[in-house]
């Protein structure tokens, strides 16, 4: 039997909300608000080496390409923020603490597409997406109004923050759409001035080439020399422009056990990975997004700018590393580790 609309709406909210999902709102199906502003970014070189993004330009401008005869977008959001800040050698960014999060969203949006497809009666046709579709997963949630996307670039949810993944469900089901929110970003400043390498342009605008996150996660190869002192001790990913935003100073914690922090390796353990021992630790986590070489790089890097003298003999094995990514940062560790005694 065929719902209604405003019926299937809210038997669409229900079963995302039974499902776990934290927040659900609901946009009609059109392609994403800043278009755009998305084709500047890619044409000013901003996506660095992301060239996937341009790749799939076409999908994303127009989702109706990936589910035609789309009318509806579901967007759902799951909160990841640990309950628990615990202290660790190596910053890893909080959405990457726990289990990859493709592995426990994918099936709940699955479950969802499948509901939707069964409540809409015959003829009806879903298709759910992670980050790994041609989709601007932030654009849809903020045109669903699940939040509105911030002078950092994030999506803001003013109960949630922003710590929290984003869902979505493309369907040919007539929904009744929730309607945006507007920014409330105002004046504030705070994340485009602490951010540690300025990859800002302006508000709303990141330089991907300049940040952290995506030097450390996306980039492969060496890391420019101006860079990696901003780098600090963030071995994957970063959360600066998160941790000073006002609307996360009360963000709830998740209520998802497979988002708790796993143990943290040290710093120099990660340098010391072999291909086995890397696949041991970092399986089922997003933190093999890096690769082993990447998060090597990244631990070279992070020893030398915290200045530890105990990874001196690491850091010497690793600067005649096969892996010329890993012995270039390891020997620039090694010089940033020098006394002015030693550098005469």
């Amino acid at each position: 039997m065929r719902l209604t609309t405003l019926a299937l709406t809210a038997a669409v909210r229900e079963r995302a909300l039974e499902l776990g999902f934290d927040r659900v709102a609901i946009a009609a199906g059109a392609p994403p608000m800043h278009g755009e502003a998305f084709e500047r970014w890619l044409a000013a070189g901003y996506a660095g080496d992301m060239e996937y993004l341009a790749r799939t330009r076409a999908d994303r401008l127009d989702p109706e390409r990936l589910l035609p005869g789309l009318r509806s977008i579901v967007a759902v959001a799951l909160i990841y923020r640990p309950s628990v800040e615990e202290a660790a050698s190596a910053r890893i960014a909080r959405y990457a603490r726990g289990s990859d999060y493709h592995d426990v969203m994918r099936p709940r949006l699955q479950t969802l597409a499948r509901f939707i497809d069964e409540a809409g009666g015959e003829g009806t046709r879903s298709r759910p997406a992670v980050d790994t579709s041609a989709v601007l997963e932030r654009d849809l949630a903020a045109a669903a109004g699940l939040g509105w996307i911030g002078r950092n670039t994030n999506l803001i949810a003013p109960d949630l923050g922003s710590y929290f993944f984003i869902g979505i469900v493309l369907t040919t089901a007539e929904l009744e759409p929730s309607g945006e929110q507007p920014d409330r970003c105002g004046t504030c400043r705070a994340c485009l001035d602490a951010c540690p390498t300025q990859a800002f342009t302006e508000a709303y605008v990141l330089d991907a080439r300049r940040c952290i996150s995506y030097l450390t996660i996306e980039h492969r190869g060496t890391i420019d020399e101006e860079l990696r002192p901003q780098l600090g001790e963030w071995l994957f990913g970063c959360d600066v422009c998160q941790e000073v935003c006002p609307w996360n100073s009360k963000s709830p914690a998740t209520r998802e056990a497979a988002f708790a922090p796993r143990p943290a390796p040290t710093v120099t353990d990660v340098l010391e990975l072999d291909e086995d021992s890397y696949r041991a630790m970092f399986r089922g986590t997003a933190l093999t997004r890096a690769k082993r070489s990447g998060l090597r790089r990244n631990a070279a890097l992070v020893l030398g700018n915290a200045g530890d003298r105990s990874a001196r003999s690491a850091l010497e094995a690793a600067s005649n590393d096969a892996d010329e990514t890993v012995a270039s940062a390891a020997c620039w560790a090694l010089e940033k580790l020098q006394s002015p005694r030693e550098s005469l």
